[in-house]
């Protein structure tokens, strides 16, 4: 499966974030500009998607996201709005980056991960499902189903998002 899709500018850099401590406290609210500017802490969601034959859907972010453009990603996902719940958050971006409606989630726990450009406390969660998918927001540009033994190829031949690979293939059981 591959699909392309016209760019559309990432989330306004206006848009409120919750300023969280890396246990996850709320401390305020900051501007997504000033979040990424800073490199501050704030909460994130992850969703690997999973076929039901056990296949992981790797994609390709737009080069208008405001971190890591043009890289490849395990999940899709980004950041919490403010005061939202963890699974809500998730099936927003679901609904968002891949046209997904009436799914459900499971959660695969939570995690911190900071490193130079990203300070995030997220959720985990895995969506088993075949789609059919709509990249209708321009936020991922190509997208393949990759088999479990290929991911490390993948992973040596592409760059990856660092936080989702941290975070989530650890914790992914794919079969």
């Amino acid at each position: 499966m591959t699909t392309s899709t016209a760019a559309h500018p990432d989330n306004s850099p206006s848009e409120m974030v919750e300023l969280v401590d890396p246990a996850g406290n709320v401390l305020g609210l900051v501007t997504r500009q000033q979040m990424r500017a800073e490199s501050l802490w704030h909460r994130s969601v992850f969703i690997a998607v999973v076929s039901h034959a056990g296949q992981l859907l790797v994609h390709k972010r737009a080069e208008t996201k405001d971190v890591w453009p043009g890289s490849w990603d395990v999940c899709v996902g980004g950041v919490m709005s403010p005061g939202e719940e963890w699974e809500d958050g998730a099936l927003r971006e679901l609904r968002e980056e891949l046209g997904l409606e009436g799914v459900s989630v499971e959660s695969l726990g939570t995690g911190v991960y900071a490193d130079d450009d990203v300070r995030i406390v997220a959720a985990c969660f895995v969506c088993r499902t075949d789609g059919p998918f709509h990249f209708a927001d321009g936020e991922i540009t190509e997208a393949h189903w990759a088999p479990p033994e290929e991911i490390p190829v993948w992973l040596g031949a592409k760059h990856f998002l660092p936080d989702s690979v941290a975070l989530v293939l650890p914790r992914l059981r794919l079969s």
